[in-house]
């Protein structure tokens, strides 16, 4: 029996599952999603959230200039820091956790995560699983397009006249336009046809 052992094996290695979830973790901070199997998406969640918990628990700290902090709340980042690279080796992905994604959370107590079930994958039939940071709540949420409900067929056909009304319009003022541009052309040739019929009649006699 596996008392006290927690975690998956995957058929791995021991260094193998560390840089596999590592990777994954790193995936997900910079990406804030990513694709994977249900079994790798449950154990990376775990890794992450507590890699999270580190950064927001500095979050106060975090907030004050490096000059304005004390040598105690100095001490305390890089004490989370060093934790947080424990599991992401990633600095980039660091980074990002420490400005961006721990003031997102600074208000929460875990739950940072969820897991959207996929279905199985083509190959092998695998279950997949997304894994993806929850958004933030004090964002504004993205205005979506507006587009006539199914029911509403009237609402396609009404603004196909419209449209048609605007092209019809448009294309009388460029045939006005281009009559404009003709019609003195045309004058002038005709005149100067006309001066010019005389003096060939008065050259031949």
């Amino acid at each position: 029996m596996r008392h006290r052992k927690a975690g998956v094996h995957l058929s791995r290695t021991s260094a193998h599952r560390k840089a596999l979830f590592s990777n994954l973790v790193a995936a997900l901070l910079t990406n804030e999603r990513i694709r994977t199997t249900d079994a790798k998406a449950k154990e990376t969640r775990r890794l992450a959230e507590r890699t999270i918990t580190w950064a927001r628990r500095v979050g106060d700290v975090l907030t004050k200039k490096v000059d304005r902090r004390t040598t105690e709340e100095s001490a305390r980042v890089v004490h989370a820091v060093r934790m947080a690279r424990r599991v992401v080796r990633d600095r980039g992905a660091v980074l990002k956790l420490f400005d961006e994604i721990a003031p997102r959370f600074e208000g929460r107590r875990g739950g940072y995560t969820r897991i959207v079930k996929l279905g199985q994958r083509p190959g092998d039939a695998a279950p997949m699983s997304l894994l993806e940071l929850l958004p933030d709540e004090g964002a504004a949420p993205s205005a979506p397009a507006e587009t006539p409900a199914k029911g509403d067929k009237g609402a396609g056909k009404a603004a196909k006249p419209a449209a048609d009304k605007g092209t019809a319009a448009k294309g009388e003022a460029k045939a006005a336009a281009k009559g404009e541009g003709k019609a003195p052309a045309k004058a002038k040739a005709k005149a100067e046809t006309k001066a010019a019929a005389p003096k060939e009649k008065t050259s031949k006699k």
